[in-house]
């Protein structure tokens, strides 16, 4: 199971370069899972379904923009603080 968001994108890109490597070659799906997918990653057959149907790159494109314009709207900017001259009063 992933941390967060990014890193479970990040998983599934790696599982569909994977499974497009060997599905070129002419491999079968289930023998992908059975001796490639699964003993690395632990994961059903009904989560490669899953993480396939997935648009993983526009997704962790799409999250990483987000983070970035939070990032660059949460920035403080240096305080200005005008000092007034206050008048020295005589005595």
């Amino acid at each position: 199971m992933a941390y967060n968001r990014q890193n479970l994108l990040i998983r599934i890109i790696e599982i569909q370069e994977i499974y497009l490597e060997h599905q070129k070659k002419g491999i079968s799906c289930r023998w992908i899972y059975v001796n490639i997918i699964y003993p690395k990653y632990r994961i059903s057959v009904a989560s490669l379904y899953r993480y396939l149907a997935t648009n993983a790159k526009k997704e962790l494109k799409e999250l990483i923009s987000r983070q970035l314009e939070t990032i660059s709207n949460s920035t403080p900017t240096a305080p200005t603080c005008e000092v007034e001259k206050m008048p020295i009063e005589e005595k």
